[in-house]
């Protein structure tokens, strides 16, 4: 019984990450996860480049240049 203890202190995460992505692929909710996830990163993304407009306006010309 001691050896499963530490077997489980030592690979908990491991154990619960591998179960909580069993249980999405199952349910088909890892789509829902990644929909939340691109809006998110894509509110961050808006977010910054009208809050630094300049900056990125130069960024990307800087960048057109080069190509």
């Amino acid at each position: 019984m001691e050896d499963f203890k530490e077997f489980w202190n030592r690979n908990k995460g491991i154990i619960l990450g591998v179960t909580v992505a069993i249980i999405l692929l199952i349910t088909g909710l890892q789509q829902l996860i990644i929909g939340l996830v691109l809006i998110f990163a894509c509110g961050f993304i808006g977010d910054y480049i009208y809050k630094n407009k300049e900056e990125v306006k130069e960024k990307t010309k800087k960048f057109i240049d080069k190509l």
